[in-house]
């Protein structure tokens, strides 16, 4: 099926296509969504297959609103402010299954629920056409590096699953996950939400999830070691470029490349050194430079505040697949 335009026809097209049990690649405002109906086990485990993602990694459940969250997930206080602050947004609230209960597949047998309600207008109408849950990892092939624009779910997939066409995703990286099932939050994963606006809200643990192992059942998605992972290595924090090595900068790239003995190929996530603009591109010239097929992929050193948190988070898992 090709890439579909967001005309009413085809997204009733789309609709028709998740209630049947079938899989489709949606557009939000984080990354694009491989997404089936949460309700249907045999939908779901479509997913699984199709990204070839470890049963044991749960899945983040879209809905249109706090409402119908509350049908399947027991909100406490602070989870009740971070929804009522954060939604629509890009944030994922781990909570208490409860109400009419999701299936264990898409909980990975969890006693917990990861949901969210997404702030895309385009998603928001496939899930009212639908009319039911949405699980929706990331569009592309487990551990690889996630898709912000239809031809990177195309090149993962190929021409035989519906994408529906929303454009380049506005925030490009990953929602923010807080776990709510303790008396006091806790960082999961941080994302596009920055962590410092979520303390602005309430208490807040962390959990340093960069060493979380790859054979350990996680708590929420995106917390496996390796993630987000180009086929070719990626090297943090470089000063200086390797012969053959690819340059993903950011800000001034005018000290790195005076001591560099050749012309590398360079992408940069942000001339400007803008954290907000480095996080929309980063996956997407992730992808780029890995289609090139240099010896490495070298990459310059970003702030560990504000997004920078969530790109590091990203970039150390992509270091560490490899």
């Amino acid at each position: 099926m090709p890439i579909l335009l967001p005309t009413p026809a085809n997204l009733e097209v789309v609709a028709a296509t998740l209630r049947a049990g079938d899989l489709a690649a949606l557009p939000t405002e984080t990354v694009y969504g491989l997404a089936a109906d949460a309700t249907n086990p045999q939908a779901v485990l479509k997913i699984y297959t199709a990204k070839g993602r470890p049963q044991f990694n749960p899945l983040i459940v879209h809905v249109p609103d706090l409402v119908t969250a509350q049908i399947y997930g027991q909100f406490d206080e602070n989870a009740l402010k971070l929804a009522r602050t954060f939604w629509p947004g890009p944030l994922t609230l781990v909570v208490p299954s409860g109400g009419e209960t999701i299936p264990d597949l898409v909980r990975a047998g969890l006693p917990s629920l990861a949901i969210r309600v997404p702030a895309h207008p385009l998603m928001q109408q496939l899930l009212q056409l639908v009319g039911r849950p949405l699980a929706a990892p990331s569009a592309n092939k487990s551990g690889h590096v996630s898709a912000t624009q239809p031809a990177h779910v195309a090149a993962d997939f190929g021409p035989d699953l519906a994408v529906l066409n929303g454009g380049p995703c506005p925030l490009g990286l990953e929602s923010t996950i807080v776990d709510c099932t303790t008396p006091t939050p806790t960082l999961l994963r941080a994302g596009a939400l920055s962590t410092a606006d979520v303390k602005r809200v309430v208490m807040l643990e962390s959990v340093d999830n960069h060493l979380s192992p790859t054979t350990n059942a996680p708590h929420a998605p995106g917390m496996l070691l390796k993630h987000y992972a180009p086929k070719t290595k990626v090297r943090l924090h470089a000063t200086q470029l390797d012969v053959g090595e690819a340059l993903l900068a950011f800000g001034n790239t005018a000290e790195i490349l005076t001591t560099t003995q050749h012309q590398p190929i360079t992408l940069n996530l942000s001339p400007s050194a803008n954290l907000a603009e480095a996080a929309l591109n980063l996956f997407a010239m992730l992808r780029e430079l890995d289609a090139l097929s240099p010896t490495a992929i070298a990459v310059m050193p970003i702030p560990q505040e504000g997004l920078g948190e969530a790109i590091q988070d990203r970039l150390q898992r992509a270091a560490a697949g490899r």
